[in-house]
């Protein structure tokens, strides 16, 4: 009877064929599919000696934001935030060309996974989400990302508040016509609560495009949506750790000594911190079980390796040849230190993480409550190779409330949330830099695990600081198991001019990019938290 309703759903949806349903699938279903002798090409996955399997996600190794689009419509219109950058305006007209182009294909499909899943662990405010694709890897992705319902919860599933028609196979010959950017195409439309994707087999889509739809709905109910990872201690304390890709969210956030919320995608409401994930998705380039003993490990049965070289079974994770976006997918419940359901209290610590590629930030700064909005909205990184296709090398990066691609709200929307809590519940921020300093070499691990502990066990405020000119950041000079000489960036430079010179022209980077937020009398009074470039002396 299940899968006669769920053949009903997808003829409405235009997809209609001879097709055999396969509804919510087992991992050894899954698995099953993914080694079939019959599947050739990027559906065809190669079993590792770890027992997890990997795939191949074609010309998409990473997220593809110039061909994501959302439909502007009487919904939409004035509540997106139509920046022109991120949240590219399309039409009904054309979201339902492609919508056919994707149905079509599926149409002529063998089989079609149906995955039904949750998207947030607050019954209150989570999305019933279901995935529709014909790839049983992809498949097999979002079970691991999202949160599997029970079986009661599965026979009382109901109507799906958003759907996700994703169409690899598929392009649209239509796009110039169209004033497209290319024939691949990733769109929303919120009327009809529907994701199409075509033309791009990267699982990170679906993942993050779900992440895009929690980021309109929460911040419009009053509460916090966050591009971030979160742990929690015996002592029930939380802390949460904001970041790009590459910058650290994951490995940071599976600290043995801590238990694990999640790695990526969070909500803030009145009874605390809650994950929106069933999985976490991390990046193995250069992964070793001793420097992240915790994700190498999850690395086993039921996860699914991309774009990783395997040479007779054995996974190369120093090899980038590919991509240096390598990356694991995994249910949360292959970390051993977990909190089931995926929920705590209200956090105390808030850490942001930038990948500073330019040498210039300090391992760690101690923001007051200005800085921390300040720094929030600049969201400051370096984006590293093969996040996105096109990334090839670091590029100096501003992006708001660290998640700028996948905000669907004005930018302030977020910080007034975020600081809003912050304030209710007496959080304070720092910011950490995980990527280089003047050595020419990135701040290793083991500091950083130093920094964040210095951080959680509050000892970071009670150690002997001085201030840092030019970026206007406050700095501890010693904190216990790190190293000495690295906290104040200048000492790792042979010449501090050197530093000053480089400090310079990214201040003048900061200064440049917050002039967006200046047109408020709340913007222009954060100005004084940032970088200043006045003559100063080192």
């Amino acid at each position: 009877m299940k899968n006669t309703k769920i053949i009903q759903d997808l003829e409405k949806l235009g997809i209609k064929g001879n097709y055999e349903v396969v509804y919510n699938p087992s991992y050894e279903e899954l698995y099953q599919a993914e080694v079939s002798l019959e599947n050739q090409g990027f559906e065809k996955a190669e079993l590792t000696e770890s027992g997890a399997v990997s795939v191949k996600t074609g010309i998409f190794t990473g997220r593809s934001p110039k061909d994501r689009y959302i439909v502007q419509d009487d919904v939409t219109r004035d509540t997106i935030f139509w920046d022109g950058k991120v949240n590219l305006p399309t039409t009904p007209e054309i979201f339902g060309s492609c919508k056919e182009l994707v149905a079509n294909q599926l149409s002529e499909a063998k089989k079609i996974y149906v995955v039904d899943a949750f998207c947030g662990t607050n019954a209150d405010t989570r999305l019933k989400v279901r995935f529709i694709m014909e790839v049983a890897w992809q498949a097999h992705f979002v079970t691991n990302m999202f949160i599997r319902p029970s079986h009661y919860e599965l026979e009382n599933f109901g109507e799906p508040d958003f759907t996700v028609i994703n169409g690899s196979k598929t392009t649209n010959p239509n796009w110039e016509a169209q004033g497209l950017h290319s024939e691949n195409f990733i769109m929303f439309n919120l009327t009809e609560k529907l994701q199409i994707i075509g033309g791009t087999w990267y699982g990170g889509e679906m993942k993050k495009g779900m992440f895009a739809m929690m980021n309109y709905y929460l911040p419009l109910k009053g509460m916090a949506s966050m591009h971030c990872s979160a742990n929690v201690g015996e002592k029930g304390d939380v802390a949460l750790f904001f970041g790009l890709s590459g910058t650290g969210k994951t490995t940071l956030s599976a600290d043995p000594k801590r238990y694990l919320i999640g790695d990526d995608e969070h909500g803030w409401d009145n009874n605390g911190v809650f994950n929106y994930e069933g999985g976490c998705y991390a990046k193995v380039i250069d992964l070793s079980e001793e420097k992240e003993p915790d994700i190498f490990r999850a690395i086993k049965r039921d996860a699914l390796l991309e774009n990783v070289v395997i040479n007779n079974g054995v996974a190369d994770y120093t090899d980038g040849s590919i991509t240096e976006n390598t990356r694991v997918s995994y249910p949360i419940y292959h970390i051993n230190k977990i909190v089931l359901p995926s929920k705590a209290g209200h956090a105390k610590k808030i850490v942001y993480l930038s990948a500073d590629a330019f040498g210039v930030l300090p391992p760690v700064s101690i923001l007051n409550e200005d800085q921390a909005q300040y720094h929030f909205l600049c969201g400051y990184t370096s984006k590293l190779a093969g996040t996105e296709r096109g990334i090839t090398e670091p590029q100096p990066s501003f992006s708001p409330a660290f998640g700028e691609a996948f905000l669907t709200l004005h930018p302030t929307m977020y910080s007034k949330t975020l600081i809003g809590k912050m304030k209710e519940h007496g959080a304070k921020a720092y910011l950490v830099n995980t990527g280089w300093n003047g050595t020419g070499k990135r701040i290793s691990l083991k500091d950083t695990r130093a920094i964040i502990d210095a951080i959680i066990d509050g000892s970071i405020d009670n150690a002997p600081k001085t201030q840092v000119p030019i970026m206007n950041l406050e700095i501890p000079t010693e904190l216990p198991n790190v190293s000495a000489g690295i906290l104040d960036p200048r000492d790792t430079y042979e010449n501090a001019s050197v530093w000053e010179e480089k400090a310079k022209d990214l201040a003048s980077r900061y200064i440049k990019n917050f002039e967006q937020y200046c047109d408020t009398e709340e913007g222009k009074k954060l100005v004084a938290s940032g970088p200043q470039l006045q003559e100063q002396t080192i």
